[in-house]
């Protein structure tokens, strides 16, 4: 039951997301400049489902440990301001249209990604591995993010 609530939690916080960035890709988005290494909009569902049901095998390998409770509950805070943080980011960039601050808001978001996976580290060395796509996957995005930005 915990693995099936650890991949539930970031896959409904990203389909939550989701309706943001959907209506944000079919507006201004579609229009927008973007770089020449822009992906295609068919990609980011699936990369970003993945990368959901890994936070949430990570999450669960740490929720289970036998780890210090201190620990513990350090880190699955930090889970959960990243993916509060990476919730904020479809709002920030497609609904409310703010590129600049969406940058601002991934910076962040990668920061706390990092301090995720160092505490999830100290708990699980397979839990912080499974965030390690992730993190390769925002930092691209935030360098697409930065282009968009400096584009428009």
């Amino acid at each position: 039951m915990k693995l099936i609530i650890s991949i539930l939690i970031p896959v409904l916080v990203g389909a939550s997301a989701g309706f943001f960035t959907s209506s944000g890709v079919n507006g201004w988005y579609a229009v927008a400049n973007k770089p020449w290494f822009n992906p295609p909009n068919w990609i980011f569902a699936p990369v970003w489902t993945t990368l959901y049901v890994l936070m949430g095998i990570a999450l669960f390998l740490v929720w289970r440990s036998d780890a210090a409770a201190g620990i513990k509950k350090t880190a699955i805070a930090l889970f959960a301001v990243q993916l509060l943080l990476n919730f904020f980011w479809s709002f920030i960039f497609f609904k409310l249209q703010q590129p600049g601050w969406a940058f601002a808001e991934i910076i962040l978001m990668w920061i706390m990604i990092l301090l995720t996976i160092l505490w999830f580290g100290k708990i699980n060395a397979a839990a912080a591995w499974l965030l390690v796509p992730y993190i390769c996957w925002v930092s691209f995005a935030s360098v697409l993010n930065y282009s968009i930005w400096r584009l428009n």
